[in-house]
């Protein structure tokens, strides 16, 4: 759930607008050169790969199951070993420990994976953020308009967030919907965005990321690309360049679906298969060596693939086309519909197997399966619903009784499994402030059935305030977009209203972030299994290292010492 306000905060400070491949964010926006704050988030070995990796015109396949644990992926291939699932396992390396950056939300785990960094390089905190440099959306007298704005890179920066194609205007939707543009870029809304005060211009989410992509990289070296996800707001992996995705196809996720359905694609789990399909089909179309519409033909990208919605909705949802959302109790066998998501997903990678099959693709494609996150929690008694707007409400009353005539406190928030406030007072003391009160006061909340139940310390089981934040996520206190408090739930707490949903993501327990992680194919004739514990973001560098690139032209992987994924 996201909250904000109209306080303007802070100083009047530069955007950080990405062009080639050095960095040069501004130092006021959390910008900072390849040489400094060197970081060490991947693991495994720093091996070489063989010399000839890439040559012959190989492929990676992508494909982000959201919602998806490595414990959904054990059950899944030991009740169907004959799956496509099992497939990828019996004929790849897993790596049963892989980790999502936090927070594990859909924007940081994605970008993640194909930069190599966390958020405190990337600048990725959440698809809903706030920024204390730039200036709100429309924004034209931008030398006296005070910084601070949302930054909301999600279906709110669509033309048309309730039209599936964003606002392109394909008649006969949503059958049309592979007409879709490959350039989602253009189905934004300038006025939606916010603004850069040293140029008065709108940021679009590719010059709003701090570091390349792998799709840029792969670009360079002469090859192909394409990608499909959720939200034009996607064409954030076109890389500071805006040119590293050839063929983007983005369906609005959140777009009104069609009758029989209500609400929009997410709120029905059939509805979700059915969004899902299209991706899957834009993928199809790939491997026979069309773009992602079918009609027109090209080259079989380089990099390409997709995320799945469908386990995430089925996961979150209390019930839905007469089934039961979620797992059994005790948070280990998925129950009837999550089943059903997942066997939808197993039958569309078992099309995208037939298909690199018959076009002679099977051996020169590696195909990796992980997730942007997970889900929490997977036990329904363990569920805590916790309306964060009470949470808040008082933390701004009691703000104001210790400093008569402020502002709110809270400029913005993010709260789904976690919390993330951006105050109005960007000061450690302010920030303490909000730490303490946190702390210190019970929540009301209910649990799976609806019954009453109270969290202590607000729902969370620790809270980073100020200074504290920017060490968690390993950034200077000067960055501009890290938020003063970072709350960590409690297992099983969601912030949410109402009773609509009976889990999230977003947080930092082991349902949120422990996801699969599989890279198969292109010679793995048996299962490998390695356990110790890698980071979702060492998927970039293993793309370029399986495409022979180097994984050090990514500026993500010079900052941390990403390391591509232990030899298979």
């Amino acid at each position: 759930m996201t909250s904000a306000t109209t306080t303007a905060v802070g100083a009047l400070l530069g955007a950080a607008l990405l062009t080639g491949s050095a960095v040069t964010a501004s130092a006021a926006d959390g910008g900072r050169p390849n040489n400094e704050q060197t970081q060490n988030h991947g693991s495994g070995q720093d091996e070489n790969r063989d010399s000839d990796a890439g040559k012959g015109g190989r492929h990676v396949l992508v494909l982000s199951v959201d919602g998806l644990h490595q414990k959904d992926l054990d059950w899944y291939v030991k009740a169907h070993p004959n799956s496509a699932l099992a497939s990828l396992v019996k004929h790849g390396t897993s790596y049963t420990h892989a980790q999502t950056p936090v927070p594990s939300d859909s924007f940081p785990g994605m970008v993640g994976q194909f930069t190599g960094g966390n958020p405190g390089t990337t600048g990725i905190y959440y698809d809903d953020t706030y920024n204390r440099a730039l200036l709100p959306a429309g924004t034209t007298d931008c030398k006296t308009t005070a910084p601070g704005t949302e930054v909301a890179l999600t279906e709110a920066a669509d033309k048309n967030p309730d039209a599936l194609d964003a606002s392109q205007g394909l008649t006969g939707l949503p059958a049309s919907i592979m007409a879709m543009t490959g350039h989602p870029e253009t189905l934004l809304n300038p006025a939606a965005l916010p603004v850069d005060p040293a140029t008065c211009r709108p940021v679009l989410p590719h010059q709003y990321l701090k570091v390349n992509t792998v799709f840029e990289v792969a670009k360079s070296a002469g090859m192909t690309t394409a990608w499909s996800d959720k939200h034009p707001a996607y064409e954030i992996l076109n890389g500071p360049s805006g040119k590293g995705v050839d063929d983007l196809f983005t369906p609005e996720i959140n777009s009104k679906a069609p009758a029989p359905f209500t609400g929009d694609w997410t709120q029905d789990n059939a509805a979700t298969q059915q969004y899902d399909g299209y991706k899957v089909q834009a993928v199809l179309n790939e491997i026979a060596g069309k773009d992602h519409s079918g009609a027109r033909n090209a080259a079989v990208p380089s990099i390409f693939g997709m995320n799945f919605q469908a386990v995430s909705t089925a996961q979150k949802l209390p019930t839905s086309d007469g089934l039961t959302g979620g797992y059994l109790p005790g948070g280990t066998v998925p129950g009837p519909l999550l089943s059903k998501a997942l066997d939808n997903v197993d039958a569309s990678i078992g099309k995208m197997q037939s298909a690199l099959s018959a076009a002679g693709h099977t051996k020169d494609t590696t195909i990796i399966l992980s997730a942007k996150h997970g889900q929490s929690p997977t036990d329904p008694a363990a569920l805590n619903r916790v309306p964060d707007s009470p949470v808040i409400d008082g933390l701004n009353a009691a703000w104001k009784a210790a400093h008569p005539g402020s502002a709110d406190l809270v400029a913005f928030s993010t709260n789904d499994d976690i919390m993330q406030l951006w105050l109005s007072d960007h000061s450690q003391a302010a920030a303490q402030f909000a730490k303490d009160y946190l702390a210190s006061h019970p929540a009301a909340g209910n649990d799976v059935n609806g019954a009453a139940r109270t969290v202590q310390t607000s729902g969370l089981s620790r809270v980073y305030a100020g200074s504290e934040v920017a060490g968690y996520f390993g950034t200077k206190t000067s960055d501009a977009r890290y938020p003063d408090i970072l709350g960590i739930a409690q297992t099983g707490v969601v912030f949410t209203g109402g009773k609509s949903k009976i889990a999230e993501h977003g947080g930092a327990s082991a349902d949120d972030r422990n996801v699969p992680l599989v890279v198969s194919g292109t010679g793995d004739d048996e299962a490998r299994t390695i356990t110790n514990p890698v980071e979702t973001t060492q998927i970039a560098p293993t793309i370029l290292e399986t495409l022979g690139l180097d994984p050090h032209k990514l500026q993500a992987v010079q900052i941390e010492g990403t390391k591509a994924l232990p030899r298979r």
